[in-house]
């Protein structure tokens, strides 16, 4: 985990990924890591997703590549196999929770609630997702668990953008912001490498102006 903490540290942004062409990935990669961009999330939402894990590992080996929407084992060992650096999910189940204990793997599970993040906490998960954060009260309730959880730390995902990433980063307890503005999959069709390049280094800059 601390490999992860370093890099959000480092870039409190994190682009969360929806690669239908594995082809696209290697390009995404490079583009990302020049925008000074240090980690990224690859949804699990396409048939490219692990080829496309593969392909941006190679070609910025010094970015961190996690694989998202972790459903179940399956999920898990294919993500692993694949290179990921770390696993991100929407929530928790107990088979899954168990795979990631047995891999000794970083996973950063969804909450959406008080309980949640305690109940994580107790399992040993000291990083957490907000999701889908815009739903569930977004920088009101991280704000609200920052008094009696000051322990934990959040990478809220859902409903972020350049217009409020700056309310999140200036919480105590948020580590890092995932978005999905910065690499949508019509630019990435598109080929706008410029155009994510540029959102990337913007939010960057927002970020780092607020941390």
């Amino acid at each position: 985990m601390n490999h992860v903490k370093a890099a959000f540290s480092a870039a409190p942004v994190v682009p969360v990924l929806t690669i239908g062409d594995a082809g696209q990935a290697a390009q995404l990669a490079t583009v990302l890591a020049a925008a000074d961009l240090t980690a990224v999330e690859v949804t699990l939402r396409t048939d490219a997703a692990l080829e496309a894990i593969e392909n941006m590992k190679k070609a910025a080996p010094d970015l961190l590549v996690g694989a998202g929407t972790i459903l179940n084992p399956d999920d898990l060992e294919s993500a692993l196999k694949a290179g990921s650096d770390f696993l991100v999910s929407p929530g928790l189940p107990a088979k899954l929770r168990d795979a990631v204990v047995a891999n000794s793997t970083v996973m950063i599970p969804g909450v959406a609630t008080p309980t949640e993040a305690m109940q994580r906490y107790d399992e040993g998960f000291e990083m957490l997702k907000l999701f889908p954060a815009g739903v569930v009260g977004g920088v009101a309730m991280l704000s609200a668990l920052a008094g009696p959880l000051p322990q934990l730390r959040f990478m809220p995902t859902g409903g972020v953008s350049a217009g409020n990433l700056t309310d999140y980063i200036k919480l105590p307890n948020v580590a890092a912001v995932g978005g999905t503005w910065l690499a949508r999959e019509a630019d990435l069709n598109a080929g706008d490498w410029d155009g994510i390049e540029q959102r990337s280094r913007e939010a960057l800059k927002l970020a780092l102006s607020a941390a």
